[in-house]
């Protein structure tokens, strides 16, 4: 048995989060090869391959190369991918998720989306505010704001059907405490430019532009924390994230509660309704609660934090019966991959 992973060139905690498959792999004697594109002999390699992982970020570099060679993969050549294109190709795309899941009637935020600047403007004559706005890629709250009149989401209409926005830029119209502004973003994001420049390493993580659609999303007042529920196969692994202080969102703010009996059983019960649906290999759901009581999903992820899923104390599987145990969710990917139920964790 072989597997391909995708070498990637980030560093840090993306790397280290694809050396943990090479060391499961490796732990249980199992041959494990690093791969990339642009080498002569990939496709050969890729060839002889059992399963082929291309645990992708959000960059805009890795999402291109992984929506031109994943279909080619599992598609034209049968091999076995992780994530395959069901996870994968709706990926850090917040408007195709809104859409593959409403369709299904699954409990999603409302979002108002336009692809017409007099469409938006239109909508925004009757709307309530406060909305939240975002682009429809980013991740750890990156490109999500609260708007809270109505002359700063025309700014920003106008805006998304001008110039547009990249990613990690968007105006400081929000509801952030100054130290999170945008001169204390660019004054961040230049230095690390200057660094990554002195060493030689300079490579931009997002060069596109998101313009001509417009993402608004119905605000949840009231929601201290979310609920985010990882379902990996027939394992559900949940905690609560609070938010960051004097703000309105939980996502990347790493204030963690891990306690299970504070978990609603509800969101695991969706979790595992929508994955088995829709063939998710590995999926991430954000849960908030409505103005009634009932639970809404905000966004969704077939990656993250490795390391916010193992500290988990255990998992439920698709009967609600409690697992206990700490898991790497790579482990769990691994071994339902390969179908390897005697799959050790090191």
């Amino acid at each position: 048995m072989r597997v391909g992973i995708y070498k990637q060139h980030q560093g840090g905690l993306h790397q280290a989060y694809l050396e943990k498959y090479e060391e499961i792999l490796n732990f249980n004697g199992i041959e494990c090869i690093w791969l990339e594109a642009s080498k002569e002999d990939f496709w050969g390699k890729v060839s002889e391959l059992d399963l082929f992982i291309y645990q992708w970020e959000h960059y805009d570099g890795p999402k291109q190369i992984a929506q031109a060679i994943i279909p080619i993969i599992e598609y034209e050549m049968k091999i076995s991918c992780f994530p395959n294109w069901e996870t994968s190709w709706h990926f850090d795309d917040k408007i195709k998720q809104y859409y593959l899941l409403k369709q299904h009637g699954f409990p999603i935020i409302d979002s108002y989306i336009f692809w017409e600047k007099d469409e938006a403007f239109r909508w925004l004559e009757s709307a309530q505010m406060p909305v939240v706005f975002k682009l429809k890629g980013g991740a750890g709250s990156n490109n999500v704001i609260l708007i809270r009149n109505k002359s700063n989401a025309k700014r920003l209409i106008s805006k998304m059907f001008g110039k547009g926005i990249k990613s990690g830029r968007i105006s400081d119209i929000s509801s952030l405490q100054r130290r999170y502004s945008t001169p204390y973003r660019k004054l961040r994001r230049l230095g690390g430019d200057i660094l990554r420049r002195i060493r030689g390493e300079y490579e931009p993580l997002f060069w596109k532009i998101d313009k001509n659609y417009v993402l608004f999303q119905k605000f949840l007042p009231n929601n201290l924390f979310d609920t985010r529920v990882s379902i990996i196969g027939e394992r559900a692994f949940a905690f609560r994230r609070f938010n960051r202080k004097n703000d309105f969102r939980a996502s990347g703010s790493g204030n963690i509660d891990y306690d299970l009996n504070e978990i609603d059983l509800r969101s695991i019960k969706f979790a595992f309704k929508i994955s088995n649906k829709l063939d998710f290999q590995s999926m991430a759901y954000d849960f908030l609660i409505n103005e009634d009581k009932d639970l809404e999903i905000c966004e969704v992820s077939y990656t993250y934090i490795d390391t916010a899923v193992y500290n988990c104390p255990g998992f439920w599987d698709k009967d609600l019966k409690w697992h206990e145990g700490h898991y790497w969710p790579q482990y769990c990917q691994l071994m339902d991959a390969l179908m390897l139920p005697d799959l050790r964790q090191p």
